[in-house]
């Protein structure tokens, strides 16, 4: 809600003066804490897995339970994660009007993708915040209701019609190279049915700690390969030997 004046400041740079809305007067941060830990460690488990391994060839930013505002005079909409593509993350992430996901901060772009983790049944993710999202243009909404709170799908995923949300049948997000998938495993410690991105390959996107993982096996794998290949090279030679041939002179 605006509480002052609208004082727009501009743009300085080489192109053409923009005006910028006046956001010192909103309230981006109101202390409400996440709902459960459960969800705390979902968000989490999606912003961490694209940062650290999505690499689509173009620039994105990824948030959760940051506040979306579309215009001054309209509250915000607190989606639990979204993503943007083909935006540059800003710097300085102090500034206030760097502190919120402000549209016009972002080429007038709303989110591609957001998400919502269902904890119990008044959030209004089938409701109210999925006719917020149908009305300022996001494409692809996810709702995932990993306790059913709401219906018996664990996850729904809706593309964006004209008149409304249209649920889709493809766990990818058309032109985007992402996509979603459940996945039953271990995540700090708390082993659940946790919501994870898939790449346009449907691979899904690890996390530095499963990175990290996938690279020790690799390499044991990689040592254990050249042992066993050693191992047979030396037995090789052994028999050649037993034969009155010098492997040496092979070479």
């Amino acid at each position: 809600m605006i509480t002052g004046e609208q004082t727009p400041e501009a743009f300085v740079g080489d192109e053409e003066e923009i005006p910028r809305p006046d956001v010192s007067n909103l309230i981006t941060e109101d202390d409400t804490p996440v709902d459960n830990l459960f969800s705390e460690k979902q968000m989490r488990l999606l912003t961490e897995s694209i940062h650290t391994s999505w690499k689509p060839g173009f620039p994105f930013v990824a948030m959760a339970n940051v506040g979306v505002y579309v215009a001054l005079n309209r509250p915000a909409i607190v989606p639990d994660v979204l993503v943007t593509t083909e935006v540059e993350p800003l710097q300085d992430a102090m500034k206030k009007d760097h502190r919120s996901y402000f549209t016009w901060m972002y080429g007038g772009k709303v989110p591609d993708v957001v998400i919502e983790i269902v904890s119990n049944t008044k959030g209004g993710e089938l409701s109210t915040k999925k006719r917020d999202y149908h009305h300022i243009g996001v494409p692809w909404y996810a709702v995932f209701d990993p306790a059913h709170h709401l219906t018996e799908n664990t996850l729904t995923i809706f593309e964006r019609q004209r008149a409304d949300y249209v649920t889709s049948n493809q766990p990818a997000f058309e032109g985007i190279g992402l996509g979603v998938t459940l996945w039953t495993g271990e995540y700090e410690g708390m082993t659940e049915t946790w919501l994870r991105w898939t790449d346009r390959d449907g691979k899904m996107l690890l996390t530095g700690k499963e990175s990290t993982e996938a690279e020790a096996r690799r390499a044991a794998a990689e040592t254990k390969r050249a042992a066993a290949e050693a191992g047979r090279a030396a037995r090789f030679a052994a028999k050649l030997r037993e034969l009155g041939v010098d492997p040496e002179g092979l070479r």
